[in-house]
């Protein structure tokens, strides 16, 4: 009962946001009032707690999440705060899936951006229950309703807004919260700490009014014993209203919606409130459901300290040379000296050591139970992504998707010795950052770096640097391009040759075809079922895929193509399934060689945000640039370009819009789609 008690007063909870919005100063603010920090540090001033990396620091940006816990009234908040900017989307996609809820905060003056689309669809994806905070309620351009509108037309999201603000842009000084019917005032001199409840302002009654009577009206629908209640007339009393608030949250039908400035301190106390008060707890969420990794039957892991063990590794980070693997527990309880199994790698690891983190601050604990988020060492090859459990019950979780990198660089050395510590380097880098490649290229002898875009790459050869203290030079960017195929085509290839005194023979037939964009490779058979050998099929099949790895025109892995199995010949007193693996690899290039291959060039959304005078300027650039415009939305004095384009196309362009737009136009840019290339 003592462990159900405690998992009720526990949240997981996250921030997401648009690079800008304030995520890491609301995150700073939360630390302050919650006491876990005793002075608030400025973004600006690389001060924050949560932005401790030197890079981030430098830059006034979020790079990697950072986790910490803070109380408040009793409750145990592990908050993960998450990146803003695109490069770095795959640190918010492996935070949300170990979170029960997240917050989501947005400018109000540039309401639902690019990058606040790309986190709440990651979060749908997750199924994240979710709070809106509209931040920078004081700055010049303001619009609290506008945002809530832009969150219904661009996210389809159901807000209900629970605050409306006192005031707007330099005239903020609070909020009205509809459903208590109070107002509150921060008073500026405290930090923010103080603050006071006041009646509703006269010159608001009616507004405040028409808000809560639609807030009201929102959760009668909700909820069948509020609307009778509400049908007949009768008082609905604060209690009820947060109630069927919380479960329309939880089951991810509503979206409460709360304003404030998180830099002037103001609106931060009701939203830690409303993150106990609605977002779930872990006994709130389903039971963690994964696969018996022999069997494959459907497992259940009930959030409960006396169930067996089970937990998602979803982070990865080396510390002073050493492995740091950030896991959040399902079920059970973890001890330091335990054995917890590895259900990939087949194999036990043992726990040397368990921290609370704060940031990159840690506390050394003896054990962790069900739904803490927690750093352990000893675990030498786990990865992100990985399940741990226990041997006697184990139990394989839904991993994380990840990225695939589209942009590469090559980086040597600055001095010959140092090669081997360079190798060592990027894999430690790369066992961090599941979205960061590292390759040799057999011709030139040089290492190729891949990642999500210019400013990834800049960071990672950064922290050689400062953390790893190597000289390296670093080539232009290179487009990771992929290869595909215009027709159909057919191909066969006869593997028979005697290798250590044995016969290995193996005969191959496809069919390659076209398949539609972002569908990958899919491989199929239409020798009928039983007449070839299951282990004959799945060494084809391996076959063809290994092939797909290096194309036909330049070596690029292939996609988007569809191959198919028409015969397969073996010697049936001597099966090879190795001359099978070997003919169907290049059965498969002679097919596609034959198919008109084609290069494809990764596809970008481009997002452009700038005054309306520059309009024509930057949407005629884009055309001299080949970019499709898909969109122009004007918003007051400023308009929002749409655009896709050629990632070759787009190197360089911060520098070329600043000098567009007299420095005032900004642009974030995500991957789309591979695309055939534009010549």
């Amino acid at each position: 009962m003592a462990g159900e008690k405690r998992l009720a007063r526990t949240r997981n909870i996250g921030f997401m946001a648009h690079i800008d919005a304030g995520k890491t100063t609301v995150t700073e603010r939360v630390l302050f009032y919650t006491r876990k920090i005793h002075r608030m540090g400025e973004v600006d001033e690389g001060t924050t707690v949560m932005d401790w990396m030197v890079q981030e620091q430098e830059r006034g940006i979020t790079i990697t999440s950072a986790v910490t816990t803070a109380e408040w009234k009793g409750n145990t908040i592990h908050i993960i705060d998450t990146p803003g900017h695109v490069d770095f989307t795959m640190e918010v996609e492996r935070s949300l899936r170990v979170l029960d809820g997240v917050i989501a905060i947005f400018s109000a003056v540039e309401g639902v951006e690019p990058q606040s689309e790309t986190v709440w669809h990651q979060a749908d994806k997750y199924h994240v229950p979710r709070l809106a905070f509209v931040n920078k309620m004081d700055r010049l351009g303001a619009n609290f309703f506008e945002t809530v509108k832009m969150m219904v037309d661009r996210l389809g999201a159901h807000p209900l807004i629970t605050q409306i603000p006192i005031g707007i842009e330099d005239r903020f000084i609070g909020v009205v919260d509809l459903i208590r019917l109070k107002g509150i005032v921060w008073d500026e001199h405290s930090l923010g700490t103080e603050f006071r409840e006041i009646t509703i302002p006269g010159n608001m009654e009616a507004e405040v009014a028409t808000y809560r009577s639609k807030l009201i009206e929102s959760l009668a629908e909700l909820d069948d014993r509020l609307t009778d209640k509400y049908l007949n007339g009768e008082e609905i009393s604060e209690k009820e209203m947060k109630e069927v608030l919380r479960k329309a949250t939880i089951s991810m039908k509503a979206v409460p919606v709360l304003c404030g400035a998180a830099l002037r301190n103001q609106g931060i106390q009701p939203l830690i409130d409303a993150i106990v008060d609605y977002l779930p707890s872990p006994i709130d969420i389903p039971p963690a459901v994964g696969t018996h990794p022999i069997s494959g039957e459907a497992e259940k892991r009930m959030q409960k300290d006396e169930a067996p063990f089970s937990a998602l590794a979803f982070k990865v980070q080396m510390d002073e040379g050493r492995k740091l693997v950030y896991i959040r527990i399902y079920s059970g309880t973890l001890k330091v000296g335990g054995e917890v199994y590895n259900p990939r790698l087949k194999k036990g690891e043992k726990i040397s050591r368990i921290f609370q983190m704060h940031a990159n601050q840690r506390t050394r604990a003896e054990e962790a139970k069900t739904g803490e988020i927690v750093a352990v060492m000893g675990l030498k090859e786990t990865t992100t992504g990985d399940t741990l459990c226990e041997r006697a019950h184990p139990i394989l979780l839904e991993p994380i998707d990840f990225y695939k990198p589209v942009m590469s660089v090559a980086v040597e050395p600055k001095t010959g010795r140092d090669q081997e510590k360079l190798i060592q380097s990027l894999e430690k880098l790369s066992d961090e950052d599941p979205t960061f490649q590292v390759k040799s290229d057999e011709d030139t002898g040089q290492m190729i770096i891949s990642g999500m875009g210019e400013l990834h790459l800049d960071v990672l050869v950064n922290r050689l640097q400062t953390e790893y203290h190597l000289e390296v030079n670093v080539g232009r960017p290179q487009v990771v391009y992929r290869e595909t195929i215009d027709k159909e085509a057919e191909a066969s290839f006869k593997f028979d040759k005697e290798m250590e005194e044995a016969k290995l023979f193996g005969e191959v037939f496809l069919r390659v075809s076209p398949n539609g964009r972002g569908k990958g490779i899919e491989f199929h058979s239409e020798i009928s079922g039983g007449e070839l050998p299951a282990e004959w099929l799945l060494s084809i099949e391996e076959g063809a895929r290994e092939g797909s790895t290096v194309g036909v025109i330049m070596g690029y892995p292939l996609t988007d193509i569809r191959i198919t199995l028409l015969k397969a010949n073996a010697d049936p007193n001597h099966p090879s399934p190795l001359a099978l693996k070997i003919a169907s690899s290049n059965a498969l290039r002679e097919a596609c060689r034959k198919a008109q291959p084609v290069l494809m060039e990764p596809m970008m959304e481009v997002n452009i945000i700038v005054p309306e005078e520059f309009m024509g300027e930057v949407v005629g650039d884009l055309k001299a640039r080949r970019s499709s415009v898909e969109a122009i939305i004007p918003k007051g004095k400023i308009a929002m370009i749409k655009a896709i384009s050629s990632l070759t196309r787009m190197f360089g362009y911060s520098t070329d819009l600043r000098s567009l737009t007299q420095g005032r136009g900004t642009f974030s840019m995500q991957f789309s789609r591979y695309d055939r290339m534009i010549g």
